[in-house]
């Protein structure tokens, strides 16, 4: 049976490598270039790189009830069908506006995956699951950092348009793992209850575990910084006569950073608590921001770098397990669904915000406005999330819920 799980773990890993890998090329520093050559300011460049989010914001809690009942595989499939057909599309884009559009269509692939694949690997991990939450995430933090590396050297040989086009060929190779991968160890029991009534059960579930709302918010403000850095570092670079490619080996070495502390992240929030890693990770990332616009020298642009991957490695391992040890087994996809919509809310909300504030201000002012934002969100987290994991709220039965009516 470990040797089985062992089999299906890799599957679901190499899936996800290869399609964030892919997604990740067309979105820094590549979304913002291509939407800049085709006339968007500060603002509506914002929203360009934040509506594909949208899409995951109001669909993931559906989705991953979806793939409660009918299973995860399939779900899989459509969503890599998604990530390999969009990018042939671009070739057709000549406003901002039909970019807008074709983002939020892009924006359902990863919908899909977000909750699915989580609660795929969560389900199946009963004991130290941050920890083993967190060797998952090192796949999506390798498509981070093979992404926006690629497309900043592509970039220097080929147009934006042919860059997307790459993009749905290598996306096309996740298919292989995911038609091998199995479904369920065990059927799913029959059951009577009609889709509409389990929706209704799941979102209502969801809607009374505290560790959902807590754990949501807390990677939305994470989320709302980090995405207004990933939409305008891009610009504030190319206005000082940086080169492109350091930008892009600017997230990879981030991502690098992410993926290699990842798991000591999951198990530091396994062993000393979850407050204690998320508070560390929100005030790391924010005395990152706050320094830079102080130094723009390539090493220590690449040590900053490197320190804001490490503070979301500690961070996010923690929030994930947080809600997969409080909510029902039954709920598992709903649950991170829900999760996955109060993220997508801090990454549209980031580049919009950002957006806003070097439209009205700078970019200086707007790196610094994300800074005190996070150092905001740690100190109420320390003071409010409880030192011990096992202190949180747990979620309520269906019949405390019916009883609560």
């Amino acid at each position: 049976m470990a040797q089985k799980q062992t089999h299906h773990f890799a599957k679901i890993t190499a899936a996800d490598f290869i399609v964030r890998a892919a997604y990740q090329m067309g979105k820094t520093p590549l979304l913002p270039i291509f939407a800049a050559s085709l006339g968007a300011g500060s603002a509506v460049l914002g929203f360009i790189v934040a509506v594909s989010t949208l899409t995951g914001m109001c669909l993931k809690p559906l989705i991953g009830a979806l793939s409660d009942r009918s299973g995860r595989r399939s779900w899989l499939l459509v969503g890599t069908a998604l990530f390999a057909a969009t990018p042939f599309l671009y070739h057709f884009i000549d406003t901002p506006e039909q970019l807008l559009a074709l983002r939020l269509l892009h924006g359902l692939a990863t919908a899909i995956y977000g909750p699915v694949t989580l609660a795929y690997v969560a389900e199946r991990a009963h004991q130290d699951r941050a920890e083993k939450l967190g060797w998952f995430g090192m796949a999506r933090s390798g498509g981070y950092i093979v992404g926006p590396a690629a497309a900043g050297w592509l970039l220097t040989y080929m147009e934006p348009v042919d860059v997307f086009t790459l993009i749905g060929l290598l996306s096309c190779l996740a298919f292989a793992p995911i038609v091998l991968l199995a479904d369920r160890d065990a059927p799913l029991p029959r059951t009577s209850v009609s889709l509409g009534r389990q929706l209704t059960d799941a979102f209502k579930f969801g809607a009374y575990t505290p560790a959902v709302w807590l754990a949501g918010s807390l990677e939305a403000t994470v989320f709302v910084a980090l995405y207004a850095v990933k939409a305008f570092l891009p610009i504030y670079a190319l206005s000082l006569g940086m080169s492109v490619a350091l930008v892009g080996t600017f997230f990879s070495v981030q991502e690098v950073a992410h993926l290699v502390v990842r798991p000591f992240g999951g198990r530091l929030g396994d062993r000393q608590g979850y407050r204690t890693a998320i508070a560390l990770g929100m005030l790391l990332i924010g005395s990152c921001l706050s320094l830079l616009t102080w130094d723009h020298t390539t090493f220590t642009l690449l040590a900053l770098a490197a320190l804001m991957g490490g503070g979301q490695a500690f961070i996010f391992p923690s929030t994930i397990a947080l809600v997969a040890s409080r909510i029902d087994a039954s709920h598992t996809g709903a649950g991170m669904g829900l999760i996955g919509t109060l993220k997508n809310a801090g990454k549209v909300a980031g580049p919009v915000l950002g957006g806003i504030l070097v439209h009205w201000l700078d970019f200086t002012w707007m790196f610094w406005a994300m800074a005190l934002l996070l150092a905001v969100g740690a100190t109420a987290v320390w003071y409010r999330l409880p030192g011990r994991n096992e202190a949180i709220m747990p979620a309520p039965t269906l019949t405390e819920m019916k009883d609560s009516a």
